[in-house]
């Protein structure tokens, strides 16, 4: 399949969202599926946080400060928006539009993000990360070097109200075995592109030219 057009016999990318609470591993396992399957492209959120040390401006996020998203937000700019642990994250509209079309756009955001795309594109494609366990989730959280301790607290304090979302979601996956979680995620995203809406244009197609042979 072409790594920079969507898939045949359909007019639009498949919109793939992944969400989990910080630290069951959504970014690892979202760069995972970039890595193996061709054709993706990830959608490049804005943020009023600061950047990590590891990430670039552009590839990670779009990183601006509070009155230039909020200046976005009043223009209608995002698709969705919301505040996440007091910062800003939204989906500028841009990035659904921007050619050439992929094989499909993923989305590593929130569960309010992933509601409100899903209220205004139902065909969007919602998986949910869930720890194997809370104690787990708060290893994995201290793990990370560039949080200090108010932050871990916060995050996991957070996380509960988080997987209480896991109802709006399509899927849910447990990231206990990565490689697992890895295989399940690829798993839909395959299983997805073979939904008989997204194929019907192309059968269609096909039984307009044995009509006319």
């Amino acid at each position: 399949m072409s790594s920079d057009a969507a898939a045949p016999g359909t007019d639009t990318p498949l919109l793939l969202i992944v969400s989990s609470p910080s630290g069951a591993g959504k970014t690892t396992l979202t760069g995972r599926l970039l890595a193996r399957e061709a054709g993706i492209r990830f959608s490049v959120s804005h943020t009023t946080r600061s950047p990590r040390a590891t990430e670039l401006n552009g590839r990670e996020y779009h990183f601006v400060d509070r009155d230039a998203f909020e200046a976005m937000a009043a223009r209608g700019a995002f698709v969705e928006w919301a505040e996440v642990h007091g910062n800003l994250y939204g989906t500028a509209r841009a990035e659904l539009a921007r050619l050439p079309l992929p094989r499909a756009i993923l989305f590593d955001i929130d569960h309010q993000g992933a509601r409100q795309i899903k209220a205004r594109i139902p065909d969007a494609v919602s998986v949910f990360i869930l720890p194997p366990s809370m104690a787990e989730l708060e290893r994995r959280l201290r793990g990370r070097a560039s949080d200090d301790e108010p932050t871990v607290q916060r995050r996991f304090r957070a996380a509960r109200d988080e997987i209480a979302h896991y109802g709006q979601f399509d899927y849910v996956l447990v990231n206990q075995e990565l490689d697992v979680a890895t295989e399940q995620l690829v798993s839909v995203l395959r299983a997805e592109e073979c939904r008989r809406r997204r194929a019907a244009r192309h059968a269609e197609a096909l039984l307009g030219e044995r009509r006319g042979g």
